[in-house]
């Protein structure tokens, strides 16, 4: 990787008060935040004016687009500096000099390194001047990125740029937990009120004085509704014409009698406040005047925030508010607006729908995801010297410690919010057990004590007299009815795989939980020498192996190879050539099987079990890496013998479980290729999927339930986050590693051995 691999970002950019330089600023966080190892993000700040700004250390040039002659001296300095690899250009139309802004050809034309335009608005059937003008821009452009189809067909059809030029990206938004509105509310003194919104700089193009002639009608129906309109006039129209347009508005509130409805918030508001204020917010309104609009981050981040919006129809909400997402009404119809307003209030149930509906539908828009559709793009223009390597995030507890009460670890959460209704279950408590202990082992933070007390509590509940487990437990603390109607052998054995790992890391915890463990662990004992299903025998195994390190019990090392033998017995009776597994489909949790195989040879030393827990391990990698990412096998159908493996559907919990295997064959083989699949693996979860999306929400600290074919499952439960949690743990101690070229775009596959395509083995 070339470290001195640079992008330059050429846009207006904060302190300027301005849409597009909030929205840069918000874009390079979020790239630094994904790719900070793999290239530097740099900005050419935009001016309008000989004011002097203090610019945060990321800005490298100040481009005053007033002034002529920075256009061509700008344009030397970016050719001069090697490390600028390409340029990534902000465009609108008002932000560089002369008619329509065509100064900015004298910029392009003297630039030498390649060239990404951003189209922020992309005008229908424009003039003549206009078209040539884009026609130009786009010639000396590696790629046009819109926010919108609409945007794209609108550059295909009127200025016949071509469809293999143009990204279509839209316009990012926040990550934000989903919150209680009414706990919000009450901070800000507007408990038991209805909260309609806008926000952003204003000018007369919003339209904001058509939301307050619908307030009379609303206010009727809600005496307690509030309309806040957020933000400072824009500083470009202050300068040209003062405060008029906030002065007509305030006006009309007067002459309407809405002082108590209506509140101004007079003031640039930092990026916390927005979001606070759009997440109390019942309604967000959008009342711009223009059609030509393209797009608008404002209601965006209302979206983001689960609000729903009332719009009028500009490109970007026909396209974004559809299914019920929001309402579009048509321009300056107050009366529109709050009919529409009064049915949403009237029907807090349609209502929190269409929150959620918002949610799902913009979170695929984060900054974390543009980030990423950014980055490729970067990368596929640049070519070689750009290598992607996903950053990792921060370990944090905060979705677990959310999801854990006194009696154990919730099931299920919808979005981020647990739902109890979903109780407990043995599988997740044990799998909470293990990661948990690991951190603790790792970061020696004693919150984490706590939780581990409570999951050993819920495992040692969960057991039955004769040694085995019962699995699900309602919110009340009963077992559930369909108990004996399940199959509960693999909840065994992760109760084992748990325990087992427990009291191998006994030396960092007081004997007050190990002695604990060790009960549990050995009245199991008995019990699991009848378990029979592959994936129970693979977590016993590993619970009896860690175990055994600390207890170096013989009989244990006989029950281990007692049950790799069983696996190697079904090896030999479903594999060949083509099929080296151990069944006849794979299915879930398919890495632990020769991962089990491989403990079994530390534990006894036999050759055979090292030797088929690689081939076929090996085997399944070539069958879940490709194209440069990990697609784990699809809980949609499996993949069955004979047949090709089914797409989509893919959890965070197969992809953790191949990291965990990852760790032990690259421990035992120091084979490289291991570790480079470890760090795919891992990606999956930072956006390095076929959606290229996030699995992982750093701003909640959980982890999404699923990857679909067109969509991220947007619920974090206990599964999904506890074993990502496992999956971080286990990269932390290669974060220091050294390995050539070690990212996505390096991957050598692991060769089978022929020597190796069937092993017959008795007893």
């Amino acid at each position: 990787m070339n470290n001195r691999s640079e992008i330059l970002i050429v846009s207006s950019y904060p302190p300027r008060e301005c849409g597009i330089a909030t929205y840069s600023q918000d874009l390079v966080k979020a790239i630094k935040e994904k790719f900070s190892s793999s290239f530097s993000i740099k900005v050419c700040a935009l001016e309008n004016s000989n004011v002097k700004r203090d610019y945060p250390k990321e800005v490298k040039y100040i481009f005053n687009t007033k002034n002529s002659s920075d256009y061509i001296d700008i344009a030397n300095k970016i050719n001069n500096c090697e490390e600028i690899k390409l340029v990534f250009i902000q465009h609108e139309f008002g932000l560089f000099n002369g008619e329509y802004g065509e100064e900015i050809l004298s910029f392009l034309y003297s630039l030498e390194k390649p060239v990404v335009i951003n189209f922020h608005t992309v005008l229908p059937n424009g003039n003549e001047k206009i078209k040539q003008l884009v026609k130009n821009i786009a010639s000396v452009s590696e790629n046009l990125i819109v926010m919108t189809q609409n945007s794209a067909k609108i550059l295909e059809r009127d200025y016949q740029v071509p469809l293999e030029k143009i990204t279509v990206i839209q316009h990012g938004t926040h990550l934000v937990p989903f919150a209680d509105k009414n706990s919000i509310k009450a901070n800000h003194n507007y408990q038991d009120k209805y909260i309609l919104s806008t926000f952003g700089l204003l000018n007369s193009g919003k339209g904001i004085e058509v939301a307050i002639d619908a307030m009379p009608a609303i206010v009727e129906k809600f005496p307690n509704a509030l309309y806040l309109i957020l933000g400072k006039t824009h500083p470009e129209i202050v300068a040209k014409e003062g405060e008029k347009y906030r002065e007509f508005l305030e006006e009309r509130v007067s002459t309407l009698g809405l002082k108590n409805h209506v509140v101004f918030v007079n003031r640039y508001l930092s990026l916390k406040e927005i979001l606070e204020y759009l997440q109390m917010s019942d309604i967000y309104l959008f009342t711009s005047k223009d059609p030509n609009q393209s797009v608008s981050g404002t209601f965006s981040y209302a979206m983001g925030c689960g609000c729903p919006v009332i719009s009028t129809p500009i490109p970007h909400a026909k396209e974004m508010l559809v299914g019920d997402t929001g309402i579009i009404i048509d321009f300056n119809n107050s009366e529109q607006l709050s009919e529409a307003a009064i049915n949403l209030l009237s029907n807090p149930e349609e209502l929190h729908r269409m929150s959620l509906n918002a949610l799902h539908k913009i979170r695929s828009t984060s900054w974390e995801n543009s980030a990423i559709s950014h980055s490729e793009l970067f990368r596929k223009v640049i070519g070689n010297d750009l290598h992607l390597k996903f950053d990792m995030h921060d370990i944090s507890l905060e979705h677990i410690k959310r999801l854990t009460t006194n009696a154990g670890i919730i099931q299920f959460s919808k979005i981020n919010t647990p739902d109890l209704d979903s109780g407990y279950t043995l599988d997740d408590n044990a799998r909470a057990l293990i990661a948990v202990s690991k951190y603790y082992k790792q970061e020696k933070d004693a919150s984490a004590l706590l939780l581990i007390d409570t999951y050993l509590n819920f495992i040692k509940f969960c057991q039955q007299p004769d040694g085995s487990f019962f699995n699900y437990v309602d919110i009340k603390g009963n077992f559930h009815e369909t108990q004996n109607n399940i199959n509960l052998e693999d909840s065994v054995g992760r109760a084992v795989w748990a325990l087992g790992e427990f009291i191998s890391l006994g030396k960092h915890f007081h004997n007050h939980f190990t002695i604990r463990a060790e009960n549990i662990f050995e009245k199991a004992l008995t019990y699991i020498q009848k378990i029979e299903s592959p994936r129970a025998i693979a977590f016993a195994i590993k619970g009896l192996y860690n175990y055994n390190k600390i207890k170096k019990n013989e009989s244990i090392n006989e029950l281990i190879a007692a049950f790799a033998n069983k696996l190697i017995d079904k090896y030999n009776l479903v594999s060949d050539y083509d099929w080296k597994w151990f069944e006849d489909s794979m299915t879930y949790a398919n890495s632990v099987l020769p991962e089990a195989l491989l403990y079994a040879y530390l534990s006894t030393g036999k050759r055979t079990y090292k030797l088929v827990a690689k081939h076929t391990f090996d085997f399944l990698l070539q069958t879940i890496f490709m194209d440069r990412k990990i697609k784990v096998i699809s809980n949609k159908g499996w993949h069955k013998k004979g047949h090709t493996a089914g797409k989509y559907g893919e959890q965070p919990i197969d992809v953790a479980y191949t990291i965990l295997s990852l760790d032990l064959f690259y421990e035992i083989f120091k084979e490289e290729e291991y570790l480079l699949k470890s760090e795919t693996a891992f990606s999956w979860f930072n956006g390095n999927n076929h959606l290229f999306q996030i699995i992982y929400n750093p701003e909640t600290g959980g982890c999404h339930d699923g990857l679909e074919e067109h969509n991220v499952n947007l619920n974090q439960g206990a599964e999904s986050t506890i074993c990502y949690l496992m999956a971080r743990l286990a990269m932390e101690k290669y974060s220091t590693v050294s390995v050539d070229e070690l990212s996505i775009e390096n991957l050598l596959y692991l060769p089978l051995d022929a020597d190796l395509v069937k092993l017959k083995i008795a007893g």
